[in-house]
């Protein structure tokens, strides 16, 4: 799971480029085994902390665990940048950090830890793949910097399609539909991702995206624990009363969710080019839904396979689409 805008993101983002890098910069020869040890590892782990999510938040609060989650690897992250003296964000780029870390961890995150209550793993997973399709809307609506076409048109209506096959009740494709109160907050979840992405390219961040990074999750763990605090999650919480199972998950999110996979991802982005690199986003919906079918004994129905298909077929289509950019002396002017 599912790192972060302008580093680091979870599933079904889209492309992220890393500092501006291709894998051109790369150097030539690289062991085999160290690319597909890097694919595999922001494929599956990604793909498999959604039902580490759902374990968690089992015994756990949602938001207390999401806080703990980032807390924890954010203090990681973000101390090992200042280990190696790397420069601290400044006051303008420390707000610019918590505007874009609410968006995405407590509104994001947050809300998916929230809803991992009511929604099964996978299919928390194959509503989150919707998020290039709102980032799509993203762009074409608050950046300016993409054209609605004929094709992206059919791919956002692919995309709602799967949404309305999940969450139709008058469908009779066997199985229960997905709860609306969590469908509703995984839609919301989406959103907030997508808007935070448009955000970070007007905002002043962080030159490094790993300090960037680590203070996104930092802030987004302080944010999570106040709430958290605010929504009274304590009260009723005993630590004493959580199994083993739930705190290996915790440490699952922490050390291979975040620490790990946010590695592979920035190794990969330095030697392979984004298109491959984006193609986790394909393949990170389909880890969680087998995975929460053999472990979590997760319905796998054909409302959730038709679903799955719906929602691959459309990111496959916008995060393939070439970008259409609208001519304008705003535009052009950003470009110069």
């Amino acid at each position: 799971m599912r790192g972060f805008i302008g580093a680091a993101c979870r599933v079904a983002t889209g492309v992220v480029v890393l500092d501006g890098g291709t894998a051109m910069d790369a150097e030539k020869h690289r062991p085999g085994w160290k690319t597909l040890l890097a694919f595999g590892i922001i494929y599956f782990v990604w793909g498999s902390t959604f039902y580490a999510i759902r374990v968690g938040v089992r015994e756990v609060p949602p938001f207390l665990l999401a806080a703990m989650r980032f807390l924890i690897a954010g203090l990681a992250l973000y101390g090992w940048t200042r280990a190696r003296r790397e420069k601290a964000p400044s006051g303008r780029e420390w707000a610019s950090v918590s505007v874009v870390a609410f968006l995405i961890f407590v509104v994001d995150y947050g809300l998916v830890f929230w809803a991992e209550q009511r929604v099964a793993s996978g299919l928390t997973a194959v509503m989150l793949a919707t998020i290039p399709a709102f980032m799509a809307l993203g762009e074409i609506f608050i950046l300016g910097t993409q054209r609605l076409t004929v094709r992206l048109v059919a791919a956002l209506l692919i995309g709602l399609g799967a949404v309305g096959v999940l969450v139709s009740r008058s469908l009779d494709l066997g199985g229960a539909p997905i709860d609306r109160l969590g469908a509703v907050a995984l839609i919301v979840a989406a959103m907030g991702w997508s808007v935070a992405s448009a955000l970070a390219r007007k905002l002043p961040l962080p030159e490094s995206k790993v300090v960037s990074s680590g203070a996104q999750m930092l802030a987004g763990g302080v944010f999570l624990a106040v709430i958290s605090c605010l929504l009274g999650e304590y009260r009723n919480f005993h630590w004493a009363d959580v199994s083993r199972g739930a705190w290996i998950a915790l440490l699952y999110l922490i050390v291979a969710g975040s620490i790990i996979a946010f590695t592979a991802y920035v190794w990969l982005l330095h030697h392979e080019s984004p298109t491959k690199v984006g193609t986790y986003a394909y393949v990170n919906p389909v880890v969680a839904v087998v995975l929460g079918y053999f472990l979590g004994g997760e319905e796998l129905g054909l409302r959730t396979i038709l679903g799955t298909v719906f929602v691959l077929i459309s990111v496959v289509v916008i995060t393939t689409t070439k970008a259409t950019k609208i001519a304008s002396a705003t535009v052009a002017a950003e470009t110069n």
